[in-house]
């Protein structure tokens, strides 16, 4: 099993993946262009057997229609996602597997707040946990914005339930590169945070098309103010005095839609 992560060049910032089965099975998730993630699979040498879109969000399904019209394969989302996601034929609910090879499964996960019909999906290696393709939940350093279709209050109890409840050494795969712009806020808010200052000098030097570069749940916690929502620091410098992990999380989600 490996994964491919590749980043589009898009003027989102879009990462797209590709999981590689034993057998040579293979998987797209949020093709950004569909011809290119079609020339990395025939590169691979493998045989796509479905794409999976984390969410309905345009720039995480425009690649579907050029795959499903090349391949006839699968188009795998979020239930409340039919309708919405035009080549989208088979919906997953939480806790549903797609089988990868033999010891490979990637699981679904119910991630609604930055949308209703947001899945993210647990890669299982030989029974263990290895990595989780984040959409547009949880970015490097960051969380989704909740503009288009979602709920700030859904996606503070989905970061709480559904990823703080995960293993340390867990690989974070998000769909878009905003490490930068997320440790500068990160820093605005807890300016003695000496790993996102550490992380922010690395970023510098990050080679995102030859080279990227991934967090684990262990690293969010460190430089993610969203997952370090009892800092005394943070919390310290925030407006209105808010106490509560949830009050906490809402008025740094609030603050950074306008920073």
């Amino acid at each position: 099993m490996r994964v491919h992560q590749y980043y589009t060049g898009s003027q989102l910032r879009n990462f797209s993946y590709i999981v590689e089965g034993a057998q040579g099975h293979l998987f797209i998730i949020d093709p950004w262009d569909g011809a290119e993630s079609m020339d990395k699979a025939r590169d691979l040498g493998g045989l796509i057997k479905g794409v999976i879109n984390t969410h309905e969000h345009w720039d995480h399904t425009r690649g579907n229609e050029e795959i499903v019209k090349k391949t006839s394969c699968v188009v795998y989302a979020h239930p409340n996602g039919e309708g919405k996601i035009k080549e989208a034929n088979v919906f997953l609910s939480e806790g549903e597997k797609i089988q990868v090879d033999d010891e490979t499964y990637l699981e679904a996960l119910d991630t609604p707040g930055h949308t209703f019909a947001h899945l993210c999906l647990l890669l299982v290696h030989r029974g263990k946990p290895q990595a989780v393709f984040t959409g547009d939940t949880l970015f490097n350093a960051g969380v989704g914005n909740c503009h288009n279709g979602g709920d700030p209050e859904v996606l503070f109890e989905t970061i709480e339930n559904k990823f703080l409840t995960l293993a340390d050494d867990i690989v974070v795969y998000p769909g878009h590169e905003y490490l930068g712009n997320n440790l500068g806020f990160t820093l605005k808010n807890e300016p003695e945070n000496t790993h996102a200052k550490e992380w922010l000098e690395k970023y510098k030097s990050i080679d995102w098309v030859k080279a990227p570069v991934t967090t684990t749940l262990k690293e969010e916690k460190e430089i993610n103010c969203f997952f370090r929502l009892d800092s005394p620091e943070i919390k310290k410098n925030l407006p209105g005095n808010p106490q509560s992990r949830k009050d906490v999380f809402l008025t740094l989600r609030e603050l950074r839609n306008s920073w």
